[in-house]
This record gives structure tokens, C-alpha cells and sequence, in this order.
């Protein structure tokens, strides 16, 4: 992986519908071998990135390279070096196992000679042994999962574009499907996934968090738990959890607060200074803490508070120009409107 060119390089990419910026001034890179992680909420611009990336989407401007080339240029070559897995799968359910892995050996010009090779590869690879002439439709999630993965990747492509690829399945599945994913990383695959989920971005080795079409942080997800969160982090157990998150957003020293299961998560500036004034600010108010400590941050409290600080930001910005008599604002709203 190291001295070797990067596999992905994203350099102020821009995409917008209309007034709408749905990928706002970007910038990348993923390394060959990588698991690279593109996290973010429903909505941030993530599907919209991999659409440009994979050579299906122009850019408005910017440049994005994939395997060398440009994807604005040469979105064919591009689409030649990597496999694409969308949120639906894209196969054929009123086909059979082995008619859906023949036609996009087909789809991918995978050589004749090699063709039962590499679906022989698939099929062993995805864990589809004996399932050959099940028709796909009848199928579960998992397995309709797993056999989307083994044509995406029949011409071993060096570079894997996944959207979304867990959405939909169970968690036994989920865990099996990441299995793959570390297999061909192992390989020297560079795997660039889209995901919401926070467990998932902890198999990743880089993640670059995305909300409202722009990037908020980068990093590996250790580094992101340590360096990404704006003061200490507090778990507050009380007796009233409702009606303490209520009180405590805009409370002072408090800077963000999020129900965790049956309890609080706050961020503030120093947890010694805040203990004590956070359980007196609630005793005043009738809630009794039972339980309140400072805490290491997950990747989940990263992304909340990151992404709320976005929104924050996101509306005074907003705020300013609508004060300057600015009525050209494109703004992300929670989906990717005029996408197509």
C-alpha cells in the first residue's frame, strides 16, 4: 500500500441540480488495498458521490481520478476498472444464481476461456455453492447480497465502489458481508463503501464523514474518536431522561446533548468543571442523576456531534445571506432533491 499510487483522488468536486448543491467542493484520497469509508446521514451527497465516481454521474466541476483516470473524460475505461454495487442490487430475480453471475460476466467482457473460472471464483467466494439454479427472486436479503458482491467483482476489478451494501439485511449477514469485503482488501482491492451505520464504519481503515454535501471530518476511526469531538464527553444516567435532554440543550457549558438508550450523552468543555454543575443544574429541576461520568467517545457521538455542528453552521450561513438579500442559496435539506 505504501509509495503506491493513490486508487481514488477527489480534488473540489462540485455537483449541483439546479440551485441545489447536493456535493459541495470535496476532496479524497483512497489507497490501494484500502477499506475507505464514506459515512454520513440520509441525504448527505454519498450516493450522489459514488454515482460521479463510478463514471455514471457528471461533475458540475472539480475532478475526480478512479484508477487513473478521469472520470469526467473517460467515464467507459472507468467503468472497465471497477465494480459497482448499488443499494438495490441490481440483479435479475426471475433469473437463476448462475444466469444472473453468466450475464454480467457478459456485461463485463470477461473472456470466454476464463468465464467458468471466474464464475466458479464468484460463487465460491460469495458462498453460493449448491444455490446455482435457485431462481433469484426466492432468494433471502443475505444471499441476494452476497450474489451481487460476485458480479460486481467477475472481471476482478482493482477497485470496488459499494452503496449501501448492508441496507436491508440482518446482522448475521451484515457481519458475513464484511468478511468479504476484509478478503479482498486482504487481495489488494481498494473498497470505497457508503454506509450510515456506525458499527460498520469501524471496519473501515479511513473514513471521511460527509453531511450536507460537504466533508466534516477524515481520519481513521480511532483518530476520529480522539481528535473530532469540540470537549469531553459525559454519560448521564437520570430519572427523567426526557425531560433532562430538554433541559440541557442550551443549557451552559453543555455544547450538545443526545439521548444514548436510557441515557444521556453531553458534550462539554471539561468534564471536572461540568460534573458537578450539570448535577446540580438538574437537581434544580427535579431530575435525579444517578450516574454521571466522563467517557470515551464512539464513532456514533463523533457523527452527532459533527453533523449537528454542520447544521448549526449550515443555518446561520444561511441566515447571513437571506440578511444580505442573497436569494441564490442552494442548500441540502436531508435528501438529494432533482437527483435523478
Amino acid at each position: 500500500m505504501n509509495g503506491a499510487a493513490p486508487a481514488v483522488v477527489v480534488r473540489d468536486l462540485v455537483k449541483r441540480f439546479g440551485d441545489f448543491v447536493a456535493v459541495n467542493n470535496i476532496s479524497l484520497e483512497a489507497r490501494p488495498g484500502e477499506i475507505f469509508g464514506f459515512l454520513g446521514p440520509n441525504g448527505a451527497g454519498k450516493s450522489t458521490t459514488i454515482r460521479m465516481l463510478c463514471g455514471l454521474l457528471r461533475p458540475t466541476s472539480g475532478q475526480a481520478l478512479v484508477a487513473g483516470l478521469d472520470v469526467a473524460r473517460e467515464p467507459e475505461r472507468v467503468r472497465q476498472n471497477i465494480g459497482y454495487m448499488s443499494q438495490k442490487f441490481s440483479l435479475y430475480n426471475d433469473l437463476k444464481v448462475i444466469e444472473n453471475l453468466r450475464f454480467f460476466a457478459g456485461m463485463y467482457s470477461v473472456p470466454a476461456a476464463e468465464l467458468k473460472e471466474r464464475i466458479d471464483w464468484a460463487i465460491d467466494m460469495a458462498g453460493l455453492a449448491g444455490r446455482e439454479q435457485l431462481l433469484t427472486g426466492t432468494l433471502a436479503a443475505g444471499w441476494k447480497q452476497r450474489l451481487a458482491l460476485g458480479c460486481a467483482v467477475l472481471h476482478r476489478p482493482p477497485i470496488v465502489f459499494l452503496d449501501e451494501p448492508t441496507s436491508g439485511v440482518d446482522p448475521i449477514s451484515r457481519r458475513l458481508f464484511w468478511e468479504l469485503i476484509h478478503r479482498m482488501a486482504d487481495d489488494g482491492v481498494t473498497v470505497f463503501v457508503t454506509t450510515h451505520y456506525m458499527d460498520e464504519a469501524e471496519y473501515c481503515n479511513r473514513l471521511v464523514l460527509i453531511d450536507r454535501g460537504r466533508i466534516v471530518a477524515s481520519g481513521s476511526p480511532l483518530e476520529l474518536k480522539e481528535k473530532s469531538m469540540a470537549g469531553d464527553l459525559l454519560l448521564v444516567e437520570c430519572d427523567q431522561v426526557g425531560k433532562a435532554l430538554e433541559e440541557l440543550q442550551g443549557a451552559p457549558g453543555v455544547t450538545d446533548a443526545a439521548i444514548f438508550g436510557n441515557a444521556l450523552h453531553l458534550v462539554v468543555g471539561s468534564a471536572d468543571q461540568a460534573i458537578p454543575q450539570v448535577q446540580e443544574f438538574l437537581a434544580a429541576r427535579g431530575i435525579a442523576v444517578t450516574r454521571i461520568e466522563k467517557i470515551r467517545p464512539t464513532l456514533e457521538d463523533v457523527f452527532v456531534s459533527l453533523t449537528s455542528l454542520n447544521r448549526n453552521e449550515g443555518n446561520r450561513d444561511e441566515g447571513d445571506k437571506r440578511d444580505k438579500g442573497d436569494k441564490t442559496v442552494g442548500t441540502v435539506t436531508g435528501r438529494e432533491k432533482g437527483q435523478p
